[in-house]
Order: structure tokens, then C-alpha cells, then sequence
């Protein structure tokens, strides 16, 4: 049995363990949901939702080999099934996907934005874990629930789709 101060110096190690994801994943996460979604508030609240969900797991997660993966997982079930309700309820209202805005400025970043939706999820979410957040072909096969010969070909794929739409020199409105 443990005394009341054993278990509250127990409860502070795990929340600073807590403290010390959040801390250095936060920021990694909510760009990974931003390249995902293109949409700020949305990765705003798919991270959010995820370190809730992590926190809510924490024995599970505090025990993960890889606990930066495991939140990515969670993050990245997590924007499936809202892009799975919105399919749901876009069949239902059969309402018109909305237009771009025709405002928005053509600098990099936006190009590479606009490039990546052209993508489909799976080649999307591979080439962001690898490419943009280093990780191996392995641990985004974990993550994504694919083998890591799938990733590879995803990502492959991916960079293919993208290499037309990204040379230098194409300048025209997309």
C-alpha cells in the first residue's frame, strides 16, 4: 500500500512525463494535422483531441516504446474518422465541395498546400510522417497501419504525383 505522499509524488512523475509530450510533440503534431488537413483550426483541434485522448490512455501510453508515435496514431485516427463523418454526412446533404479561395496568395507554401490535395490520404499522410517529421518507413507504417514496403510505395508515389505540379518554372494559377 502506498501513503498518500508516495502516491502524490507517483501522480506528479507521470503528469510531468505527460507534461514533457505535450511539450515536445505539440508543435511537431499540429504541423503534421496542418499538412494533413490544410486547415489551421482543424489541426487545432485534431491535436488537441489527441493529447486529450493520450492523457486519457496515459497508462498505456507512458508504457509505449515509442510514445511520439502512438500520439501521431492517435492524431491521425482521429482526422480519419472526421474526414469518414463528413463523407457521411456530405452523401446525405449532397452539397458542393466548397471552391478555393481565389484570394489567397501563390507563394510556396501555398503551392506545396495546394499540391498535396491532389494527393490521395494515404500517399498525404505517408510522405508528411517521412518526409516531414523524419520518421522511419517503419514507424509511419505503425503509425498508418501498413507495412513499411507500403509506405515506401505510397511515398514513392506521392513525390511523383508532386514532381509536375512543383517544377520551377510552372508558374501558372492553379
Amino acid at each position: 500500500m502506498f501513503t498518500a505522499h508516495e502516491v502524490a509524488a507517483r501522480r506528479a512523475v507521470e503528469a510531468a512525463s505527460f507534461e514533457d509530450l505535450y511539450l515536445s510533440q505539440h508543435r511537431e503534431v499540429y504541423a503534421a494535422m496542418w499538412l494533413v488537413s490544410r486547415d489551421r483550426h482543424e489541426a487545432e483541434e485534431i491535436t488537441q483531441d489527441a493529447f486529450v485522448r493520450a492523457l486519457e490512455r496515459w497508462d498505456r501510453v507512458r508504457h509505449a516504446d515509442n510514445r511520439a508515435g502512438y500520439l501521431y496514431r492517435i492524431a491521425v485516427n482521429l482526422h480519419r474518422s472526421k474526414l469518414r463523418r463528413l463523407a457521411r454526412g456530405a452523401r446525405k446533404t449532397a452539397q458542393p465541395s466548397p471552391e478555393a479561395d481565389p484570394f489567397e496568395a501563390a507563394d510556396d507554401r501555398d503551392a506545396v498546400g495546394r499540391a498535396l490535395t491532389t494527393l490521395s490520404e494515404g500517399q498525404r499522410e505517408a510522405l508528411v510522417l517521412v518526409e516531414w517529421l523524419d520518421m522511419t518507413d517503419e514507424e509511419a507504417g505503425r503509425i498508418l497501419g501498413i507495412s513499411p514496403i507500403t509506405v515506401r510505395v505510397r511515398r514513392h508515389r506521392a513525390r511523383a504525383n508532386l514532381r509536375p505540379l512543383l517544377e520551377p518554372g510552372d508558374e501558372e494559377d492553379r
